[in-house]
């Protein structure tokens, strides 16, 4: 656990599809500087360069030493090399990060899946704590997941478990940036909430239509809604195939609060099986946009100490 370690300091770095937020934060996840960055770019080294400039930012405003970065990112990751694998919203494919962050640094480096690291913050200090089994949602850009089993974390085989959002939920659906049709992202996500409002036309941003939504635009919160049943639907699949006692939603749409979780809430009732569906609460994240990058913190902080 973070808090029975030596004080120290760490950047946690959360990438996003289209943004960045980098921390300076102590043993007690209390967070001193936060650099942000927009992370869209036209290639690999122009995301590179803007992660290497937040946390040089963030270690610039660290009052003492920077003991190690740990990097949350949405992309599969090959733990035993640290390579960036294969990421759908950011040009990083087949890049040894670990490597090459620590070497343009100069410090030590972890790195994981950013749903991953926000899992772990979240069943260390937050909504999931104190939970053997429980399943992490983020909802962004796209979807990531993160998944706790048995008092452990779970990263699958090669390090790419838990890609909850490219799950199938309507065979004939919208074709999903993975390249598949009907996948949960396709659906769930302020990309989807944006397309939705356009085939009503309606040329909105996602969070123009969350906006609308809750100052009480009819159309706008029957998009929301029809989005968390769309969640509802997946996570259902979830709490029937892995029986988790929580299901913590995460990520920029959790702004949505109750108008996204109440349809979800209410399609898990209606889909996922007993005794599953009475025991299992869906949530909101403790630390909210910052689960991510406090997650790649602790990451940092149990890997200096291991």
């Amino acid at each position: 656990m973070v808090a029975d370690m030596a004080a120290g300091r760490v950047i946690g770095v959360d990438l996003g599809g289209t943004k960045l937020l980098a921390g300076t934060v102590d043993s007690t996840l209390n967070v001193h500087h936060r650099a942000h960055r927009f992370a869209r770019g036209s290639g690999t080294a122009d995301v590179l360069d803007t992660i290497v400039d937040a946390v040089r930012e963030a270690r610039d405003a660290a009052d003492g030493e920077v003991d190690a970065v740990g990097f949350g990112i949405p992309s599969l990751i090959d733990q035993e090399r640290g390579m960036a694998v294969t990421t759908v919203h950011l040009p990083i494919r087949d890049v040894p990060f670990r490597d090459l962050m620590a070497e343009r640094l100069g410090l030590p480096v972890f790195v994981d899946n950013d749903a991953t690291v926000a899992m772990l913050a979240e069943w260390r200090f937050g909504a999931a704590r104190d939970c053997s089994d429980a399943l992490l949602i983020t909802v962004g850009t796209g979807i990531g997941g993160g998944m706790v089993a048995g008092g452990a974390l779970v990263r699958g085989a090669q390090g790419a478990a838990a890609e909850f959002g490219h799950m199938t939920i309507d065979y004939d659906g919208p074709l999903c940036p993975c390249g598949a049709h009907g996948c949960l992202e396709a659906f769930v996500s302020g990309t989807a909430l944006a397309r939705e409002a356009r085939a009503l036309g309606l040329e909105l941003t996602g969070a123009q239509v969350a906006e609308l939504a809750h100052d009480g635009h009819v159309g706008a919160r029957a998009l929301v809604s029809e989005m968390g049943t769309r969640l509802g639907t997946g996570i259902a699949n979830l709490v029937n195939a892995f029986n988790p006692q929580v299901v913590v939603v995460g990520g920029g749409v959790l702004a949505l609060g109750d108008l996204l979780l109440e349809p979800a809430r209410e399609e898990v009732a209606r889909r996922a099986l007993a005794p599953s569906r009475d025991l299992v609460r869906i949530v909101p994240t403790r630390f909210g946009a910052e689960s991510g990058m406090l997650g790649a913190a602790v990451l940092a902080l149990e890997g200096v100490a291991a």
